[in-house]
Order: structure tokens, then sequence, then C-alpha cells
């Protein structure tokens, strides 16, 4: 990362298909924060919903920490969650390049289970879905927009595009572990060799 000063709680919104889930694992591996995939936390298996009381008793233990990174989009429980963050990061993309990135993503995993995803949910082929992620725009986007408008307070970055992203986070979407992983792959490599001399 380079010109990105995130806090300590960190809520990743977006259409599915703008990357929030690949950007959420990265960032935990460079800040070591944990992670919570909202998606893992409200599906049932067998694609079954959690019921909407339910759901809204469960958001809340989920950022009463003071250390997290929440992704997934859920606009009906930000009232929940923005109180208890610092930092937004919105992917505000086409809905062109985010209905095309969920096609291929269905078609590279279908009848697997997403590692963001809940067990017994196997990705599969949704119309519903995919109208879902074609409206977004229209119909959840003025939503989050309203939601960080009442709550501009907080540390609030909005992505545009890639090249938005790529002058914000720099090089947050290479591969590797954090900065503390790093050292200790490092010492163990430098002990490894003491021990062959």
């Amino acid at each position: 990362m380079n010109k990105a000063k995130l806090g300590k709680r960190i809520l990743i919104l977006g259409s599915p298909g703008s990357g929030k889930s690949t950007f959420a694992v990265r960032l935990a591996e460079k800040t070591g924060l944990p992670l919570v995939h909202l998606d893992k936390e409200y599906w049932n298996p067998g694609w079954a919903k959690m019921p909407r009381e339910q759901w809204r008793e469960k958001v809340p233990e989920l950022v009463s920490g003071e250390k997290w990174i929440v992704e997934g989009n859920y606009a009906g429980t930000l009232d929940l969650r923005l109180p208890r963050a610092d930092t937004v990061v919105f992917f505000d993309y086409s809905r062109r390049l985010c209905l095309w990135r969920v096609i291929k993503r269905v078609a590279a995993t279908l009848g697997r289970v997403r590692p963001d995803m809940a067990d017994g949910c196997p990705e599969r082929i949704d119309f519903e879905f995919l109208k879902y992620t074609w409206d977004f725009p229209h119909t959840q986007r003025p939503v989050v927009l309203a939601y960080l408008e009442e709550y501009k307070n907080l540390n609030i970055i909005i992505l545009r595009s890639a090249r938005d992203f790529k002058e914000i986070f720099g090089d947050l979407t290479k591969t590797g572990g954090n900065k503390n992983e790093g050292e200790k792959q490092r010492q163990n490599r430098r002990g490894n060799k003491r021990n062959r001399g």
C-alpha cells in the first residue's frame, strides 16, 4: 500500500464482482487484521437465508471487536456497521465490469464452495443474482452513498476504476503474507542455512 491511511475497523463495500473479497483477503494478509466475510455468516447450507431478525442480532456481534475487516455489502445492516467503523472502502465500479467478473467467477468455480462463502453453498448459476448485480447501480448504490454522506466523518475511500485502486493501494493485489510472516520466513531460511553449515 502507499497512499491509503486505513484504520483498524474497515468496511469493504461494493457490487458483486467488484473485487471486494480478493481485496479483503490481501488487506488482511498485509495488516494482520481479522477478516469477516458476511456471506459466510449470512448463508446457511443449501443457500438458505438467515431470518432477518436473527441476522440483525448477529451483525453487531461481528463488529464488536476493536480490530477487524468486514467484507460484504448487505445494505440492510449498514446502520449497524457504520457506527463501529473508522474506515470504508467502496468499490464503485461499472456494472458491465462487475457482471462480467461474476460470470467468469461462476464459470470458474461452478459446483464448488468459494473460500469467502458459507459451507454448503456451492457456486451456482443464479439469474436473480445476475440481475441484482446488473441493477446494483440503481438499487443499492444510492443507498450506500446516502449512508456514506451521513457518516462522512469516517475515512471514506471510493474507488471507481482500477487506476484509482492502483494509485491508492499500490501493489496490494500481489500475493504474499504480512510483514511479520515474511520476517518469520526470512529468519527460518537463515536458521536452515546455519544448520546446514
